[in-house]
């Protein structure tokens, strides 16, 4: 019969400093969010995607500077 070493029971450590966890606050409130949901063609969605990544920005970012691109031609 094998015997099987009890588990390691470490503790975590002790919680980062709040220095460090500043930078993941800065999120708008979920409150301050809507959803917009619509469907798109699966290529599309692949090369929007893609689009966004390669200049390093979301793909929220990317519909909101699109947007803008429109309203300020079309008024």
């Amino acid at each position: 019969m094998t015997k099987i070493a009890p588990p390691n029971r470490t503790t975590k450590g002790a919680p980062p400093a709040m220095s460090e966890t500043l930078d993941n606050l800065d999120r708008p409130e979920a409150a301050d969010l809507k959803p917009l949901n619509f469907k798109v063609p699966a290529e599309f969605h692949r090369e929007f995607k893609a689009h966004a990544a390669i200049h390093g920005m979301s793909m929220v970012d990317l519909l909101k500077e699109g947007f803008d691109l429109v309203k300020a031609r079309k008024g």
